[in-house]
């Protein structure tokens, strides 16, 4: 009994690297979060944490990357209705994220808002392999989260 138990923690050992992160996809994602800091002027990025690593915009909007088979980006807010400033943050940060114009992204990610907001549940849409999604609770103490990534092809 006491061999197999030293066999499977042995085992468990030799399976934890398999289950972190590579280093090459964490400093992708820690560039990108980099690049992230930038473009909404954040001193820097803060601390990752698992696969997430939050971004406060110099505006006080704070936004999540989280990297796995592809980015996501994400922002909540507490306020009744976000402000226009949550949007255009989350907006830069996603043309960053999955590479489309904010122009194209906004509108987007406003009507899956609006939806979420009217028909009281999580609203989703997806478009040319990326998708916006936004859940809202006129409740809680978080009132909106909404977030934008490439929809995984694997």
């Amino acid at each position: 009994m006491r061999r197999s138990l030293l066999t499977a923690l042995v085992a468990v050992l030799l399976a934890l690297p398999l289950l972190a992160p590579t280093p090459t996809r964490a400093d992708e994602c820690e560039g990108l979060a980099l690049q992230l800091a930038q473009a909404v002027g954040a001193k820097k990025p803060g601390r990752r944490m698992g696969p997430s690593i939050d971004v406060r915009a110099a505006s006080g909007v704070t936004l999540n990357l989280t990297c796995r088979a592809q980015p996501i980006v994400q922002a909540s807010s507490g306020e009744p209705s976000p402000s226009a400033t949550y949007f255009r943050e989350l907006t830069t940060a996603s043309e960053l994220v999955i590479g489309e114009p904010a122009a194209t992204i906004q509108p987007i990610l406003v009507r899956a808002y609006e939806t979420a907001l009217r028909e009281g549940r999580k609203s989703f849409i997806q478009q040319n392999g990326w998708s916006a999604s936004c859940y809202t609770d006129s409740a809680g103490a978080l009132r909106t989260l909404c977030s934008v990534g490439r929809i995984p092809t694997e």
